[in-house]
Order: C-alpha cells, then structure tokens, then sequence
C-alpha cells in the first residue's frame, strides 16, 4: 500500500524570452518517483485550478486579482523574487488547490503527500521570498470552513521560519504554528509563532533530531489536532544555498521517519508537502525532495 500522492508533471513555466521558468524539480520529481516505483496509477491524484474564493479565505482580494491578471506594482513583484507569467500564475494556483487536496486525501486516508507546495512566506496582501499564495494557510483554512476539521496544527521544518504562516494565524486559537528553523536565516524580521524553535548555524542530524524530540510529542499531547499540516523543507541540508544547517540526506530520511511516525503512531492525520529546497546540483536535490515521499511509503505500510 502507498499513501495518496497530489502531483505536477507539467510544474515548468516556459518565459516570454523563450526560456524556461528556472524550477524544473518539481516535474524531475515526479518523474523520479515514477521510475523508483513511489508513484503508482492507484495513489496518483491530480490538482485542479481552485475557485478565487478559496484563496481569498486567506490574501486579499485586491492582492489575488493584481497577482493573476498580472498588474501586480513592480515593488510587490519584486519582493516575491520570481518574474511574473500567465503560465506562473496558473501553476502557483493550481499548487495551492494541490495542497487543498493533499489535505482532504489525509483526512481520508491518514497520510497524503504534495510533490510541490510549502509557500509560507507569503502574507495576506502581499508575497514574499518566492512564495505568491500561502497554500498552508489556504489549506488549513478550507478544511476548516467545510467542517472537515477544526483543530489544526502546522509543522513547518523548513530551514526559514514560516514568517506567513505565523502571521496569519497570530490572534486564531484553532491553528497552532510551530516553526523549527535556523535563527541566523531569512527572514530578517521574524514573526511570532506559537512554537518557534531557532537553531544554531551548522546544527547536524543528531542535534536537529534531538530538538525535534522535544517538542514534537509533547505538542500532539496538548494541541490534539484533527489535522497535522507538515511543511518538509530540505533547506536544512548542508548543502543547501540557503540553509546553513549540517543535514545530510540519511539526516532528512531520519527526520521524515521520526515525524511521520510519531502524528501517525499517534493517531493524527498528515498532509505533506516538500517546502523549500535549494542547489545547483539539481538531481541531488529532487532526490532530497523525494526523501519525504519515500519515508511516507515507508510508514504509510507500517502504520496505516
């Protein structure tokens, strides 16, 4: 058996020069998936392009149709970080219905993983560091307004604090934020989570695993959440660009394992998505991303 998978075999943006959109990993991904046997026809589930409405649960109507229709001011484009196209705009929607998915298909069936998502940095009314929507955010919210749960709980490892993600939950009791990331990284100006944890430059396996013991546990006790939304960044890696942790891939197997088997052991559905990851060595960093696919496989025939 194999938890459900939301992917994105088309994830490349072709730009009006005639280049291509310079984030091939998420269409390599999957194809790296298909060939090891990670995806199969029976857990493949595709995203659709979701209503307006549902990401206006979360940013600004204002912000949303400036982003889409491509009238965005070049300030705001700038602080994203990502030249805007018709075809970006498209695939940066259509992630966020994936996340929505990925979510719904957890709660059906335990555990689900997205092969893209993670964009916590982005704001209500504005995005920032690559991230245009806040598909967690979105995520959390969606299920919550269809009552198909209440209490949710957003476990974000990637190596930046989900500053986004903080914010937007500041003052709501229902989603609890935990952030576990290095301190001496973007953002500059950090928000308040409800759990933040900074960690020191350089930080290996052991001690990141470590850290994480201590807290993941104790917070399944007390939030109890209906849902568990886990954002897997592999930016901690120490060979990130990025990320100035000391992982190594054995380190984020160890991490995804420990994660997914402590929410699923405790009876606490999972939504995955892959976060962040950056690298010039392209094909090593898909393998990264296909880490947490491979543990999900893994406990997903253990646990469920």
């Amino acid at each position: 058996m194999s938890p459900p998978i939301v992917y994105h075999p088309n994830y490349v943006a072709p730009l009006p020069d005639g280049h291509r959109f310079p984030m091939p990993k998420f269409s390599l991904l999957y194809e790296l998936l298909l060939k090891d046997g990670i995806i199969q026809e029976k857990n493949l589930y595709t995203p659709e392009l979701p209503p307006q409405e549902l990401i206006e649960f979360v940013h600004t109507p204002e912000y949303v149709n400036a982003y889409c229709t491509g009238t965005l001011d070049p300030k705001a484009q700038r602080r994203i970080g990502l030249p805007w196209t018709l075809e970006l705009a498209n695939r940066t929607c259509v992630a966020v219905g994936g996340t929505i998915l990925t979510a719904k298909l957890a709660l059906e069936y335990g555990l689900a993983c997205n092969t893209a998502g993670g964009t916590h940095h982005a704001f209500p009314h504005y995005g920032s560091g690559f991230c245009i929507f806040n598909d967690l955010a979105i995520a959390a919210k969606v299920v919550q307004k269809y009552k198909l749960a209440q209490k949710i709980l957003i476990v974000d490892l990637d190596v930046h604090q989900g500053d986004g993600t903080a914010s937007i939950f500041q003052n709501d009791q229902s989603v609890f934020t935990f952030s576990m990331h290095c301190e001496a990284n973007f953002p500059g100006t950090k928000q308040k989570s409800d759990l933040d944890v900074p960690l020191p430059i350089g930080l290996d396996d052991d001690g990141y695993l470590q850290t994480l013991a201590q807290y993941l546990p104790d917070l399944l006790t007390q939030i109890k959440p209906d849902l568990i939304l886990y954002d897997a960044g592999v930016d901690p890696h120490v060979y990130d660009r990025l990320g100035k942790l000391a992982l190594t891939d054995t380190g984020l197997y160890r991490r995804e394992m420990q994660v997914l088997t402590t929410c699923l052991a405790a009876g606490y559905p999972v939504a995955a998505v892959i976060g962040g990851g950056y690298a010039d060595d392209l094909k090593a960093l898909v393998y990264r991303h296909s880490i947490l696919h491979r543990a999900a496989n893994e406990v997903y025939r253990t646990l469920i």
